[in-house]
């Protein structure tokens, strides 16, 4: 028997559990800072990355990649491998998915995924930035767990998934609850630090607002969001996204955003006990309509309470999940070791891993060029002394004996010797001997920039900062959750209000939809799908979700329409007629203004002729409509602007024409009034639209075939009123005819619509500034037969606001 050693039972049990908190610690529960990964998720993609499950290739059944990872890196129960895969394919878990799922994952109300057996997998496009550059040996690998593969201590990572991804998880004495965050904003923080290392934690809070949650929602105040950047600890309210439809004298809340972690089911089931108690009273229904396009928990309100829906929905947020809070502890490794972090250590460790990252990445880069380059100087040595080198292979008996021979007469290396006696005949050609010179001349104009970028700091800033912005670019996108600055009790006159963009068909169907629906696309885009079947863009406005419209007929008739009755909407849905809101309503739409009591409303026809009035007499509208202009026979109303009394405004016309003229040239006259030529026409011409002139500004003209530009206003004289106008846009069969144009300050964004039902959004600042008769370039691909219908603009710094 061996030797007995007598341990006092306290030290064997301090030593024990200590062993065990530090494999929780380090093994199992907590992210590492660099890569924001848990060892089980890093195997998990290292297993996907080794098995070619690419985005760009077919799925793969999560049992194989399950079996995978326990069988190679990951020696636990199949279980929780498959849930930890399943938590990186919910995009209601993680603000930016790795893994894209096929099949059943589980839903919002706490339904469980489908069995491993069923569902498939491969990696999301975002995850191959985790393991950028793995082969190129940035990262240490060690032996797995029987020593028969290695895998990475940590991931490459270009992206900062600590922060966008979040993590939670629970140690042993020690717990981590990180929030996800927005990638554009993290990358643009990461930027500014990287530009500034002794940038404060408040100055970066200008470019990180806040945690960026999956679901949206709301943070209510901003004090827990300072508290855990600057200490690594805080506590955030979250609030659910809601808004009050109504029917008649009926009102209904509608909660289309959860606060993040929230069981859909068990709100539902909450509030249902709430009125079953007695506890809440005021609701009248409650149902569950969400579908693929969204949330939607409908809770219907009594007669009685409709008069004061938010005092209800507050009574909700007591009593329900519907406003919740959430924790943050910002505790990550650092070296192996648990560290409560700020923001700022967060971002910095972030940059210090890329650094490290590019700079193994160089080395790698440069070894491999010079090892190439090296060969490559056998080649062209050898091509120097061709005939002498073939006849030497030809007289030697053994290929050792020809590279033998090859370095005693040339002094070639070994591995130069070896390469020439590989080398293809083909090689040898004029063609081919250009293209080695070439490669050559490469390979050192690489080698000289590798070293440039490991001996020269500014350089490999520069690289590093050039990825974050690529990153930025390719991934980035808007903020899902907003951040309400003061913990308000949300009434009416102080609810949420929101910018969206308003959307009538020419079949008088209305859309309200979130300026989100429509990403930005470099113009020459395709554009996404904006309206179903036929229909076809007739007016498109940016105004508050709850703002009240005028809404003009061709027919010369204006009538008021509250937008707080019409709901929110989706781009491929076909919307509500405007006869809901509008009964009285007779005619085509022909445009639509914000109302207002300010100023003037100029009006132009399709004929040319213009009006003008104080919008003073708009103020008491009837609901079944008003006479603004009286129409000559063959007339049709096409546009209005608002204006101050004194501007200069252009009218446009369909073949490409304009004149400039001053609004005083017309005076105010009654609503019941014809108006006065504003530009003479040719027999085919006809007016498209009316813009009043800003300083600063341009104008936009757009064709018919997609081409459009900017032009600055000071090219457009001012001409009287009557005139025939001048050129405003180079027209030709390849462009079409002018069909819209608007005023542009640099800042906005366009939305272009066609025939076909689909839109592009485009920056103003990617469309060039040209001359009068330039045709433009092309703003979006279009069909053929397919035309541009319309615009929308989408002013930037209002949302802001």
């Amino acid at each position: 028997m061996g030797e007995i050693i007598v341990v006092p039972l306290e030290e064997e049990l301090k030593e024990s559990y200590l062993d065990y908190a530090m494999s929780v610690i380090v093994g199992r529960a907590l992210p590492d800072v660099r890569d924001g990964l848990k060892p089980v998720q890093r195997r998990i993609l290292y297993a996907m990355y080794e098995a070619g499950n690419d985005w760009n290739k077919p799925f793969k059944k999560s049992a194989r990649i399950v079996g995978e990872v326990i069988g190679k890196y990951h020696p636990h129960g199949d279980m929780p491998v498959y849930e930890a895969i399943v938590r990186m394919a919910q995009d209601f878990t993680m603000r930016y998915p790795m893994i894209d799922g096929q099949g059943n994952f589980g839903s919002i109300d706490g339904d469980a995924p489908a069995a491993m057996r069923y569902t498939e997998v491969r990696f999301t496009r975002l995850a191959h930035e985790l393991l950028a550059d793995i082969e190129k040996e940035t990262v240490e690998f060690v032996p797995n767990y029987d020593n028969t593969l290695k895998e990475p201590v940590v991931l490459p990572s270009k992206i900062p998934n600590l922060l966008v991804n979040g993590s939670s998880g629970i140690a042993v004495g020690m717990a981590t609850n990180i929030p996800p965050h927005n990638l554009s904003e993290v990358a643009t923080a990461l930027i500014a630090l990287l530009r500034n290392p002794e940038i404060t934690p408040e100055d970066l809070m200008e470019y990180v607002k806040g945690p960026d949650f999956p679901t949206g929602a709301f943070i209510v105040g901003t004090e827990g969001i300072k508290k855990a950047y600057t200490t690594g600890r805080g506590i955030i309210k979250l609030r659910a996204k809601y808004r009050v439809e109504k029917e008649k004298d009926r009102a209904k809340l509608v909660f289309t955003e959860l606060p993040y972690q929230v069981n859909k089911a068990k709100v539902v089931e909450r509030i249902a006990e709430l009125v079953r108690d007695k506890k809440i009273e005021g609701i009248a229904d409650i149902r569950d309509e969400s579908d693929r396009e969204g949330i939607r928990v409908v809770v219907e309100l009594k007669r009685e309470w409709s008069q004061a829906p938010h005092s209800l929905a507050m009574e909700l947020f007591k009593h329900t999940p519907l406003e919740t809070t959430f924790g943050i502890i910002f505790l990550a490794l650092v070296q192996g070791r648990p560290e409560v972090l700020t923001l700022k250590d967060m971002l910095q460790h972030f940059l210090n891993w890329r650094r490290t990252i590019i700079i193994r990445r160089t080395q790698y880069d440069l070894r491999k060029a010079k090892e190439r380059a090296h060969i490559l100087e056998g080649f062209l040595k050898a091509l120097q002394h061709l005939d002498e080198i073939i006849e030497l292979i030809k007289k030697s008996d053994t290929p050792k004996t020809a590279k033998e021979r090859l370095i005693k007469r040339f002094n070639f290396t070994d591995i130069q010797a070896q390469e020439i006696l590989n080398l293809r005949l083909q090689r040898l050609t004029a063609l081919e001997r250009e293209k080695i010179l070439l490669e050559y001349e490469e390979l050192k104009r690489a080698m000289a920039y590798y070293e440039k970028i490991l001996t020269h700091e500014p350089t490999l800033i520069t690289v590093l900062e050039e990825e974050l912005k690529e990153i930025r670019e390719k991934y980035g996108d808007e903020r899902k959750t907003r951040i309400l600055e003061k913990d308000l009790e949300i009434v009416e006159e102080e609810r949420p209000r929101e910018e969206v963009l308003i959307v009538i068909s020419d079949e008088g169907y209305i859309r309200k939809l979130s300026l989100e629906q429509f990403s930005t696309q470099k113009r020459g885009g395709k554009g996404v799908i904006a309206f179903s079947g036929e229909e076809r863009l007739k007016s498109a406005l940016q105004v508050v979700d709850d703002a009240e419209l005028l809404v003009f007929t061709a027919e010369g008739k204006v009538y008021p329409l509250e937008l707080k009755d019409v709901p929110l909407s989706t781009r491929q849905a076909r919307g509500t007629h405007l006869k809901n809101f509008i009964s009285a309503l007779e005619g085509e739409i022909a445009f639509i203004l914000p109302h207002t009591t300010e100023g003037f409303l100029f009006l132009i026809t399709r004929k040319g002729i213009v009006k003008k009035f104080p919008f003073e007499e708009l103020r008491a509208l009837r609901k079944s409509g008003s006479t603004v202009i009286n129409l000559k026979e063959g007339d049709s109303l096409v546009g209005g602007v608002k204006t101050k009394g004194k501007d200069t405004l252009i009218i446009l016309t369909r073949e490409g024409l304009s004149l400039h003229f001053s609004e005083r040239e017309v005076r105010a006259m009654g609503r019941q009034a014809e108006g006065v030529t504003g530009i003479r026409l040719s027999e085919k011409d006809e007016v498209i639209a009316l813009i009043r002139v800003e300083e600063g500004a341009s104008l936009f003209t757009l064709t018919e075939k997609g081409f459009g530009k900017r032009t600055s206003f000071s090219e457009f004289r001012l001409q009287g009123r009557g005139g025939r106008g001048i050129t405003a846009h180079g027209l030709s069969d390849k462009t079409g005819l002018l069909t819209c144009g608007d005023i542009l300050k640099g800042e906005e964004e366009l939305l272009i619509f066609s025939s076909s039902g689909k839109a592009i959004r485009i920056e103003a600042q990617e469309i060039p500034l040209q001359g009068r008769s330039t045709k433009g370039v092309r703003l979006i691909s279009l069909l053929p037969g397919e035309v541009v219908t319309g615009l929308a603009k989408l002013e930037l710094s209002k949302r802001q606001a």
